[in-house]
């Protein structure tokens, strides 16, 4: 549950908060390469396509560079049904490899959607992220839930992915 005043992307006078998008590459000792999608505002019908794409080409990218692309929502607030099609979608592909996305953060309602996606694992900080992608997670603990889909999925960035 959210304390204090709500972030701005929750609340914008006016109308929902623009979508941002960011991109961000770092190297980590013992995990390689990391491209952290950071994405900021309201996901609606208006804009869902775009984020689609962006993250499509995240992650397509992401593979391309033999990073592990990870997508960040802590400041978004997905506001349709065409945000959550357009999460499903970029990570289909990561699905069909055995593979999932790991997503920071989403607000708890859109965690509970996530939830029935294959090819998604959401966590509650880029830490415990992290964590997983180096094979330090535990899935029954608090701070990961995986999809239904992805259980019998080895994480990402476990020894069935490979270098990339």
């Amino acid at each position: 549950m959210e304390s204090g005043p709500p972030s701005p992307a929750r609340v914008r006078p006016g109308g929902p908060a623009p979508l941002l998008l960011q991109t961000v590459h770092e190297h980590r000792t013992g995990l390689g390469g990391i491209s952290v999608l950071k994405a900021r505002g309201t996901v609606d019908a208006a804009n869902a396509r775009r984020f689609s794409e962006a993250l499509a080409e995240h992650v397509a990218d992401a593979d391309r560079a033999g990073e592990h692309p990870l997508l960040d929502l802590s400041e978004v607030y997905l506001a349709c049904a065409d945000a959550l099609r357009s999460l499903d979608g970029a990570a289909g592909s990561l699905a069909r490899a055995g593979r999932a996305l790991p997503v920071v953060q989403p607000r708890p309602h859109v965690r509970e959607a996530l939830a029935a996606l294959p090819g998604i694992r959401a966590h509650a900080s880029l830490a415990c992220a992290l964590d997983a992608l180096g094979g330090r997670d535990t899935p029954a603990g608090p701070d990961s839930v995986r999809s239904p889909a992805a259980q019998d999925a080895p994480a990402a960035g476990g020894p069935a992915d490979g270098p990339g």
